[in-house]
C-alpha cells in the first residue's frame, strides 16, 4: 500500500512546509501550520503534453508578442442590475473574472447573489450552484423575495469535477458557486474547507472561467475576526475580493471592495436590508445624516471619501472623568491608535489635556473610517463634548492633522465641499490647500493651517 504523504501549508500566506514548526518562516506568524495529505499523482498526468493543458489565466500562447501590440478593445461588462454592485465592481462583471463575496453569517451574501442571479437570467445563462442549503431551500427563498425565478439554472453539488462537467454541458456565462468552502476535489484527500481543497478548487474553477469567458461568482466564508476563511492565496487567485458588512442590529448593508483588476478598490455600496430583500442606496449621506433635533456637544459632520464618491458621516466624541489609572480609549469605526496620537496632538499643541478622561468615539451607521481626513473632525468633536459645549448644525469638517499640529490637504478636496454644500451646509473647515477660489454659493469656507487656528475658528 503507498504511503501517504502530507505537508504543512501556512493558513495566512500559503507557504508549505515539509515538517512542522510553531512560526511560520515566510510571514512570521504562530501556530498558523496546518497537515494537508498529498494526493497520488495519477498515472501519466505529469506526461500529459503541453498543447492538452490549459493556461491558469487562459489559454496557452507559445507566441511571445510585443506589449504595444496587445489588442486594447474595451471588454463590455455585463450589468448586475444594482448600481451599487456595479460601482464596487468597478463598472459590472467582466467576463472571465472570479469575483469572491466574503461576509459574516446572516450578512446577505445569499441573498444579494440570489437576487442578482434571478434578474441576469432574464437575458443571460446563469448556473448557481448551492453546497450549503437544498434546491426547495434556495426556490423558498426567492419565492418568499418576490423574485423572478424561470430561467435560472440551479445544481445543488459540492464535487468540482461534476461541477466542471455540468457547466460545460450547459455554457453559462454566469457562474455561481455558493460556497467554496463546501466544494471538494475527488483526488484531494482533506475534508472540504481545508486549506488544500479550497486552494485547488477555486484554482479548478478560475481555470475554467478564464478559459470558457465564463462570469465566477464564489462566496467565501470569513473567520471570527472578520478575514476571509481558507488559505491567503484564495485571495491572490481571484481577481476581485469583495466583502459585505453589517450586523445583525442594522438593517443597513455596506460592500466594500478589497481588491479589484477592474476597477478602484475601497469602493463602498451602501444597501438596505427589507422585506424582499436587498435594496440599493444610492445616496449613503442622506442615511448617515439622520441627526436630532437637538444638537449635542460632540456631534460634529466630516465628510470622507469612499473609493470614487464623497460620503457625509456624523461622528460622536463623549469625554467623561475616568475613574481609572489609565483612562479609557474606546473607537468605533475609527484606528484606535490613531485616536491616541490625535489626543496627544491636541495636548501639545492645542492646550487641551484629556490625560484624566475616558474618551469613546462612534461613526454613526456603523461605517468603517479607513482614510486620515476624519482627523480634523474626530479633534473638534472630543473638544466639543470636552467643552460641554454643542457645535453648529451647518458646520462640516475634514483635514489630516500632522503630529507637529498642522492641518494637512487631503485628496478631492474640492468635490467634498460641494457635496456638503448639496446637503445644505452652510460653514465649512478645512485645510489651506483644499480651499477653492471660490466658494459654492452659500457656504462660508474657512481655510486652516495650524490646529490652534481650527480651535479659534470654531
Amino acid at each position: 500500500m503507498a504511503k501517504v504523504k502530507s505537508a504543512y501549508v501556512c493558513t495566512d500566506c500559503g507557504s508549505e512546509f515539509r515538517k512542522w514548526q510553531g512560526q511560520c518562516s515566510s510571514c512570521r506568524q504562530w501556530n498558523t501550520l496546518t497537515e494537508v495529505r498529498l494526493a497520488a499523482a495519477r498515472p501519466g498526468a505529469g506526461m500529459a503534453p503541453m498543447s492538452a493543458r490549459g493556461g491558469y489565466a487562459g489559454d496557452l500562447t507559445r507566441e511571445v508578442v510585443d506589449l504595444a501590440s496587445v489588442d486594447l478593445a474595451e471588454v463590455l461588462r455585463l450589468s448586475s442590475t444594482f448600481e451599487e454592485f456595479d460601482r464596487v465592481l468597478g463598472g459590472g462583471l467582466v467576463p472571465g473574472s472570479a469575483v469572491l463575496l466574503g461576509g459574516n453569517p446572516g450578512a446577505g451574501k445569499s441573498t444579494l447573489l440570489l437576487q442578482t442571479a434571478c434578474k441576469l437570467a432574464q437575458a443571460h445563462r446563469v448556473l448557481y450552484v448551492t453546497g450549503e442549503e437544498s434546491l426547495s431551500q434556495v426556490a423558498m427563498r426567492a419565492q418568499r423575495l418576490q423574485l423572478p425565478t424561470r430561467g435560472l439554472k440551479m445544481l445543488a453539488e459540492t464535487s468540482v469535477e461534476t461541477i466542471l462537467a455540468v457547466s460545460g454541458r450547459e455554457d453559462p456565462a454566469i457562474l455561481i458557486i455558493d460556497s467554496i468552502q463546501t466544494m471538494h476535489l475527488e483526488d484531494i484527500a482533506s475534508a472540504p474547507g481545508g486549506v488544500a481543497q479550497v486552494r485547488e478548487s477555486a484554482a479548478a474553477l478560475t481555470r475554467f472561467a478564464k478559459q470558457s469567458n465564463t462570469v465566477l461568482l464564489l462566496v467565501g466564508h470569513v473567520t471570527k475576526d472578520g478575514t476571509l476563511a481558507g488559505p491567503k492565496v484564495l485571495e491572490h487567485m481571484i481577481d476581485a475580493s469583495l466583502l459585505l458588512e453589517g450586523g445583525a442590529d442594522s438593517r443597513f448593508r455596506t460592500l466594500r471592495g478589497q481588491k479589484n483588476r477592474f476597477g478602484a478598490v475601497n469602493e463602498l455600496g451602501v444597501f438596505a436590508m427589507l422585506e424582499h430583500g436587498l435594496k440599493e442606496v444610492k445616496n449613503p449621506s442622506a442615511i448617515f445624516l439622520s441627526r436630532a433635533e437637538e444638537q449635542s456637544p460632540g456631534s460634529l459632520v466630516m465628510v470622507v471619501w469612499e473609493g470614487t464618491r464623497p460620503i457625509l458621516v456624523e461622528v460622536q466624541a463623549l469625554l467623561d472623568d475616568s475613574p481609572l489609572g489609565n483612562p479609557r480609549r474606546l473607537a468605533v469605526g475609527l484606528d484606535p491608535n490613531r485616536l491616541a496620537m490625535l489626543l496627544a496632538v491636541l495636548h501639545r499643541h492645542g492646550g487641551l489635556f484629556t490625560g484624566d478622561q475616558d474618551v469613546f468615539l462612534n461613526v454613526v451607521g456603523g461605517v468603517k473610517v479607513l482614510e486620515t481626513s476624519a482627523d480634523l473632525a474626530v479633534l473638534l468633536a472630543v473638544v466639543s463634548s470636552l467643552q460641554n459645549r454643542p457645535l453648529p448644525r451647518e458646520l462640516v469638517v475634514f483635514g489630516e492633522v500632522g503630529l507637529s499640529g498642522e492641518i494637512r490637504p487631503v485628496p478631492s478636496g474640492q468635490e467634498r465641499i460641494v457635496e456638503a454644500a448639496k446637503h445644505g451646509f452652510k460653514r465649512a473647515i478645512v485645510p489651506r490647500g483644499n480651499a477653492p477660489k471660490r466658494s459654492p454659493e452659500g457656504m462660508e469656507v474657512v481655510a486652516v493651517d495650524k490646529l490652534a487656528d481650527a480651535l479659534e475658528a470654531l
